[in-house]
């Protein structure tokens, strides 16, 4: 939860399905409510709340300790170059990420700060704008059985299709992405039988059509086709199975909530889906970040060591099996924190400064792009804004951020405003 208290949708349970066997297509249709294979791929960790930069990626060793925290650092494999001691594994494997340390805007708030880095776009009351993953869910020409937009484990709203069909809405597995396990059909139910309910609820789909042909039926018949699909399909279904992978390869993601899901999306790109979300929450810091980052309380209640396991392992596993080329990988949340500790011991909200990282898809590793100032304040070399990393995240996906779609009402609207790709990356 966040200290905004904002409760995060519930889009799909898998493993629900009714009597009837077709719960889980209800559940797609409901979860691509607008109100409510070819090219690279793409896994977004999005470390929900806001992760402070000073206590991560941004480290300021020589400030004063109302600033530099509680935190030591430790070199990394690009020389000159430090990150937080709470992220050794990943301070090893910096030499494939390009870092970002000036990312930078205006929106302190949880909800329209992550519009803002989800989607290119400032919020705008009138009019909800596509998240990157339903973007690339509508460029993808795939028809295969797994959606080409996954959420593990449960969407934030800023995640959604916005002003596009809600077809292209994020598939999302709950609280546990290993109940995606359970992708099965009741005992009484064959996929004959089922096959006959779906031709029955095609035949009528089809007199529907011809009484009101609307967006809303087409987001119907796009999510059973999916559910179908995926029901009917054990390729997808193992992609969802952790319990096929080694057992050593699960404990380098670490057993926690984010290395499960970290793990997943691994197979779930190497499967075929284009474009994987890992929400992580819990970076809302507003309190004791000394206890709540590290390890502090008890084994595995850190956010920092479950993140620098479930990143370090994701990167390595991905490059080891050829895929980190293919494959672009993005770590960020929507804002940083303040640049100095507050009375609680926590840092509060700062849009001003923040971080992302970028690994694989054709980008340039070993790099640092931009610099705050001492205190991580502001930034003081190269700037970068949301437009300008969603630009750039199209781009690295074969995607032009110009491209215009068009509203149901007609009007065209370009995908990203203003934007600029970040030539560094490549």
């Amino acid at each position: 939860m966040r200290c905004d208290g904002v409760n995060r949708r519930e889009f799909l349970t898998v493993g629900a399905l009714s009597a009837l066997g077709l719960t889980l297509g209800d559940a797609l249709r409901a979860s691509a409510s607008p109100e409510g294979q070819g090219g690279k791929s793409c896994i977004l960790i999005w470390l929900d709340g806001g992760p402070s930069h000073l206590d991560t990626f941004d480290p300021k060793p020589d400030a004063p300790s109302e600033v530099r925290g509680p935190f030591g650092t430790i070199p990394t494999r690009i020389p000159g170059i430090a990150l937080s001691e709470h992220l050794p594994r990943t301070a090893q494997v910096l030499d494939k990420v390009a870092l970002i340390r000036s990312l930078t805007h205006e929106l302190g708030n949880h909800d329209t700060g992550s519009h803002f880095l989800l989607t290119g776009h400032r919020p705008n009351p009138a009019l909800a704008y596509p998240s990157l993953g339903s973007i690339v869910a509508k460029e993808s020409k795939s028809r295969g059985a797994l959606p080409p937009y996954v959420v593990l484990p449960e969407a934030t709203p800023a995640l959604g299709p916005g002003y596009l069909s809600g077809a292209f809405g994020p598939f999302t597995v709950g609280r546990d992405p290993s109940q995606a396990r359970d992708l099965a059909l009741p005992e009484h139910l064959t996929l004959e039988r089922l096959g006959e309910r779906r031709a029955i609820l095609e035949t009528l789909d089809g007199f529907s059509r011809r009484v009101e042909a609307t967006a809303a039926t087409k987001s119907r018949d796009a999510a059973y086709e999916q559910a179908y699909r995926l029901i009917a399909s054990p390729e997808a279904k193992a992609a969802f199975d952790l319990s096929r992978e080694p057992q050593s390869l699960q404990e380098r993601y670490g057993r926690s909530k984010l290395g499960g899901a970290c793990l997943t999306a691994r197979r779930l790109v190497e499967a075929g889906a284009r474009f994987v979300t890992v929400v992580d929450s819990g970076w809302d810091t507003h309190q004791n970040i000394a206890k709540t980052l590290p390890d502090a309380l008890f084994p595995g209640s850190g956010k920092l060591p479950a993140l620098d396991r479930a990143y370090a392992a994701l990167l390595t596993d991905l490059a080891e099996r050829g895929l980190l080329e293919s494959t672009l990988v993005v770590l960020m949340g929507e804002f940083g924190r303040t640049p100095k500790l507050n009375a609680l011991g926590g840092r509060d909200h700062w849009p001003r400064a923040g971080f992302a990282c970028l690994a694989g898809g054709g980008v340039r590793g070993g790099q640092v792009i931009g610099k705050t100032d001492a205190s991580g304040e502001s930034p003081i070399e190269r700037p970068v804004r949301p437009e300008d990393l969603t630009a750039s995240i199209l781009t690295l996906l074969g995607i032009d951020p110009a491209t215009e779609y068009r509203h149901p009402d007609g009007r065209p609207l370009r995908l990203i405003n203003d934007g600029t790709m970040l030539k560094e990356l490549i």
